[in-house]
């Protein structure tokens, strides 16, 4: 466990008062893991059942530095963890914070996230896996290996892949070296409980799962809004989120639907339509107002056809709003 973030001393002066006893909110505070989940609870919409379960992990490690330094004995459980849902659910940022959580209280020296998948770890001949895998565990040191749709790790009807390579030198980190660096394998449920039956050595070595549930239509329309207003310095106003939700309850209904990915490309879609409007706006009347340029408008929605849901969702099938 890393030492040099808060030592012994700085956190017997941090944890206890005058009266001999705990200030555990004093504490959240001060690490500043309050701020963290703070951060956690405003900057993502939703996700009620993964916030609580970041809290009630922070907390259980919160206290195990406490019983350490009190020499009552760390619980010394797997930090590993799984992170299972669809695309777009959010579960980076919420690795992100948790890789702060871990820093702050001195598991983690660095608190960096290092996002690799397949392609990173696994080589296409004979020798090249290993030295791939070892490169990103070593950038990784420090912090955390976001292993993404790592279910594709293992392909068992494949015998000259060597993902299980791969698959046998992450086993052999998460065994042997427990100390600052943190692995989170992650992918749609399913599937990766496919790749735990198939590689138990993995399933045993992690100590916290956490499952990540799609986004409902009001979510995603708040989600939505929150990327024009404030990443994209858009303004949306109120009857263009009634066109925004008749898309959304679309294509939440797709199997291919990605949650907020899918919603990206949506929106870089629409953004390019309400340029192409300005750009006849402007060759028509010869001006260009600060209004015009970051207002997303009711006309801009009237540029889509069924061709641009191809590349949005993977079929054209979805019926286009109309003004009637």
């Amino acid at each position: 466990m890393c030492k040099n973030l808060i030592s012994s001393t700085d956190l017997k002066d941090l944890l206890l008062n005058k009266t001999d006893s705990i200030d555990i909110r004093d504490c959240y505070v001060k690490t500043g893991i309050e701020k963290i989940l703070s951060t956690l609870d405003s900057e993502l919409v939703g996700l009620k059942n993964v916030k609580t379960r970041v809290r009630e992990i922070s907390s259980v490690l919160l206290f195990d530095r406490i019983r350490e330094i009190q020499e009552l004995g760390a619980l010394n459980s797997s930090l590993h963890m799984s992170f299972t849902g669809r695309p777009g659910t959010g579960k980076t940022s919420v690795a992100n914070k948790i890789a702060l959580v871990l820093r702050n209280l001195g598991y983690l020296t660095k608190g960096h996230l290092t996002n690799v998948t397949r392609e990173d770890l696994v080589g296409q001949y004979v020798g090249h896996t290993a030295p791939k895998t070892r490169e990103q565990l070593k950038r990784a040191q420090g912090g955390i290996l976001f292993i993404d749709e790592a279910h594709h790790l293992y392909k068992p009807d494949n015998e000259r892949d060597y993902g299980s390579e791969a698959v046998e030198l992450l086993l052999q980190v998460m065994e042997n070296q427990r100390d600052d660096l943190i692995l989170i394998f992650a992918g749609q449920k399913e599937k990766l409980e496919t790749f735990y039956n198939c590689n138990p050595g993995v399933s045993s070595r992690i100590g916290n799962h956490v499952n990540f549930e799609d986004y409902n239509v009001k979510e995603l329309t708040e989600i939505t809004s929150f990327i024009l207003n404030n990443e994209k310095r858009y303004k949306l106003s109120t009857d263009t989120v009634e066109v925004l939700v008749h898309y959304i309850e679309q294509l939440v209904k797709f199997p291919t639907f990605a949650n907020v990915r899918t919603i990206k490309v949506f929106l870089n879609q629409l953004l390019s339509y309400q340029a192409i409007r300005i750009e006849e706006s402007l060759t028509q009347t010869g001006l260009l107002t600060y209004q015009s340029l970051t207002s997303i408008t009711k006309e801009d929605f009237n540029y889509f056809t069924k061709d641009d849901f191809i590349n949005i969702i993977g079929s054209e099938n979805v019926e286009l709003y109309s003004k009637n």
